[in-house]
């Protein structure tokens, strides 16, 4: 078996290696530099034998930077591109800087011999197979038509350079359109064309109706996009039909974007005609979703018909009416979603369904301030508790103008919805049945408001709305819908946080609302299946529960520190019910006792203004954790009741005026060391810091403080007598903790008592005297330093096996 070389050795060696492959590497290199001298300076003799035919000459492999970046097809293309922009920059120059110096015969003898030249030239390259070459001078021919075309109206200095322009356009494009057809091969003339046909009918509607009439000029951008759309559709060669394509989304969307700017702005007339506009545009929009299959002219086409329809609505109704006049104008387009059917209107389906839902969403924008100032409108009863009922709830506290305007946007908006589940599947049902829920329970949330009813109307609605809500909840868990049951569930609890809000007027509304709304709450609770919603309604019943517990005692004249027995009730019966469902339900029984405990923290915030009554609320706080604590998963809960109780008598003694620290903490000290014993007993390997270490500190440390602060001489010598009792019995029993804690106590203390003996002897003494015996000490330490070693260790070990 090899014995391994150590690492030095192996080190050594493998430096010798690469340093004799380095040496063996170079002199190849050398060689191999003969040779191809060699081969280079003359041919090889005739029948000697060559390398392999595979054989290539070895190069080094090429660093990363190295590569090359440009291929030479496309270093090609961009010298004849930048060959063919320079070209047509020079005679765009000479035709207008050189152009006066030159007579008419010149002029286009010039122009006439270079156009041609420009487009004959293809022909003949393309012949030679010099592709590139081509399309760079086809371009420039083209480019070279405009010029002359810039040319001869310098000329003939027009009278209307738009239906100049127009008709040299129109024949720029069926010349440009003539040559792609005769030099195939060439790619750019037949785009080209249809970019050049774009302006031709916008520039001549724009002559024949001047520049006032804009609405000329976007139609014939319409008709400009349909002449479009019937080249994307019917055109094979792809180039073309993507431009049209392209040229189509401009000129159409320019149109619609106008039309909808005028329906936005404009009066009766205007508007009838914007719409008329608009209507075209959504039916060529509608035809390519049909033949393409795309959703967004469908979308397009589905926007159209919101704005032009809304419009002439909002000329016709007052101004408070106007968005819902556009969620009206919605309603066609979501009908038509919902009735087209077939796989083959699937795109022109989504499509609409788009447009009408954000239709619907930009109106449901508007309603928003309106529907918030509504339901924040009661939080202003926060400040005016029991102040007085008013008579009517309505357009005085949430002013909007037309107050039925909003209310029934939401409505006819959670209607739409509503149909919209009922002819859809999947996730687009739960997603509108949830839009349906959310919509129509705000509209009735804010039609108190808007109908300015009396106050008790006010609160029947919203409690009605509340009790309806919640049986929605269940009926649509029981259904199966979670997520509607979810959406049903929040509309219960803001209609309910609104309605006790709004209770908080008047005492006996207070009373009747918190009442009815637990009374719901509990009974929605005890029907819903376990799950999150039904932890949220059994926490909202805790909460109605404890208002009431608040509320009632108030009424009948109670303070505010004797409301808080009344209050603690409440987190009495959580704990029992959570004991009852801990079988049942494991989430509800946490969820109720952590409900009950913020109640209880309200009941002692309630009485901290009553000492005496605090200590008894802190007791029965305490009685209901031990009741809790009871059950095997809430032993945690005994700590609880222990600081209760402590903190219970805490305050009591304060209530006394009793100031002297052992009253405080001798009882919990005697308390937890019963609980160590006890503890020790079951558990015979538990150490005793942890058994009687929290007991004893808890009464020796304070008093230890207090001792150092006290003048009298009775307290020290009490703490003095209770640590050495506390050191002899540590000694005795062999625990470390008692052992400790009492020496170190008694050391401290005795030092405190000796203190100013020290201090005085120190003062009489020479200066000389601190510095010898300190020095004393240190060779006396040091010449039994060894002994005192072992009788460290020896005391180490001995408390080592303490417990």
């Amino acid at each position: 078996m090899t014995t391994p070389l150590p690492p030095a050795e192996e080190l050594r060696r493998l430096d010798a290696e690469l340093a004799h492959l380095d040496a063996r590497r170079a002199q190849l290199l050398q060689r191999r530099t003969c040779l191809l001298q060699v081969l280079q300076a003359a041919a090889p003799p005739a029948g000697a034998q060559r390398p392999g035919p595979h054989w290539q000459p070895w190069q080094p492999r090429p660093a990363a930077g190295d590569a090359r970046e440009v291929s030479a097809p496309s270093a090609q293309n961009v010298l004849l591109a930048l060959g063919g922009v320079l070209l047509a920059v020079a005679a765009l120059a000479f035709t207008l800087v050189s152009w006066g110096s030159m007579g008419t015969g010149g002029r286009a003898l010039v122009l006439a011999a270079v156009t041609g030249v420009a487009g004959a030239a293809p022909v003949v390259l393309l012949r030679r197979r010099l592709t590139a070459t081509a399309e760079a001078l086809a371009a420039l021919a083209l480019a070279l038509t405009l010029v002359d075309a810039l040319a001869v109206m310098l000329i003939a200095e027009p009278r209307d350079p738009a239906a100049y322009w127009s008709a040299a356009f129109a024949l720029l494009a069926a010349g440009w359109a003539g040559y792609g057809l005769l030099v195939r091969k060439v790619r750019l003339p037949l785009p080209a064309a249809v970019l050049a046909a774009q302006p031709v009918l916008p520039l001549l509607a724009l002559a024949a109706t001047g520049a006032e009439s804009v609405q000329g000029v976007l139609w014939a951008l319409l008709a400009t996009a349909a002449a479009d759309l019937a080249a994307a559709l019917t055109v094979t060669r792809r180039s073309v039909r993507l431009t049209a394509a392209v040229a189509a989304w401009a000129t159409g969307g320019c149109a619609l974007l106008g039309a909808g700017v005028l329906s936005l702005d404009a009066g009766t007339a205007p508007v009838l005609r914007a719409a008329a506009l608009l209507g075209a545009g959504a039916a060529l929009a509608l035809l390519a979703a049909r033949r393409t299959g795309q959703p967004a002219p469908a979308a397009v086409a589905g926007a159209s018909v919101v704005v032009g329809v809304g419009g002439v609505v909002r000329t016709s109704v007052p101004e408070a009416w106007a968005a819902p006049g556009y969620l009206l104008a919605a309603l066609p387009v979501a009908g038509a979603a919902l009735a087209v059917r077939g796989t083959d209107w699937a795109a022109v389906r989504k499509g609409l369904a788009g447009a009408a839902a954000a239709a619907q969403v930009l109106v449901l924008c508007w309603t928003l301030p309106a529907l918030a100032a509504a339901v924040a409108a009661p939080v202003r009863w926060l400040a005016k508790v029991w102040e007085g009922t008013p008579a009517e709830v309505g357009a005085t506290v949430v002013p909007w103008g037309e107050g039925l305007a909003v209310p029934v946007t939401l409505a006819v908006s959670g209607a739409v919805a509503l149909a919209a589940a009922r002819f859809t599947a999947g996730v687009a049902r739960t997603t509108a049945s949830c839009a349906a829920v959310a919509l129509l329970g705000a509209a009735a949330l804010v039609l108190p408001s808007a109908l300015t009813v009396s106050y008790p109307v006010a609160l029947t609605l919203l409690c009605v709305l509340v009790l309806a809500a919640l049986a929605g909840a269940v009926a649509g868990e029981r259904r199966g819908g979670g997520a509607v049951a979810t959406a049903a569930l929040g509309l219960a609890l803001a209609a309910a946080a609104d309605a006790t809000l709004l209770a908080l007027a008047g005492q006996a509304a207070t009373l009747a609302v918190c009442g009815a709304l637990l009374a719901q709450a509990a009974l929605a609770a005890a029907l819903l299946t376990p799950s999150l919603r039904q932890t949220a309604t059994a926490c909202a019943a805790v909460g109605w529960a404890a208002a009431l517990a608040v509320a009632a005692p108030a009424a009948a004249g109670l303070a505010a520190h004797q409301i808080a027995l009344f209050v603690l009730l409440v987190p009495a019966a959580t704990t029992l019910l959570a004991a009852v469902l801990r079988t049942s339900n494991r989430t509800l029984g946490p969820a109720l006792e952590a409900s009950g405990a913020t109640a209880g923290a309200l009941a002692l915030t309630l009485a901290a203004g009553n000492t005496g009554w605090l200590s008894g609320a802190l007791a029965v706080g305490g009685v209901i954790a031990a009741g809790a604590a009871l059950r095997p998963q809430r032993r945690w809960a005994a700590y609880v009741s222990a600081a209760l109780f402590l903190a219970a008598q805490w305050t009591r003694l304060a209530a006394w005026g009793v100031d002297t620290p052992e009253a405080y903490t001798l009882p919990a000290s005697l308390a937890a060391l019963a609980a160590g014993a006890l503890r020790c007993r079951r558990e015979p390997q538990t150490g005793s810091w942890a058994a009687y270490g929290p007991g004893l500190a808890f009464t020796l440390l304070p008093s230890l403080v207090a001792a150092w602060a006290d003048p009298h001489w009775q307290r020290p010598l009490l703490l003095g007598l209770a640590a050495l009792a506390l050191t002899l019995a540590g000694a005795r029993s062999r625990l470390q903790a008692p052992l400790l804690l009492g020496g170190a106590v008694l050391a401290l203390d005795v030092l405190h008592e000796l203190a100013p003996y020290v201090v005085q002897v120190a003062g009489v003494l020479p200066r000389w005297m601190p510095p010898a015996a300190v020095g004393a000490l240190l060779l006396a330490v040091g010449a039994t330093y060894e002994q005192r070693l072992r009788e460290a260790r020896r005391v180490r070990e001995a408390l080592g096996r303490m417990r």
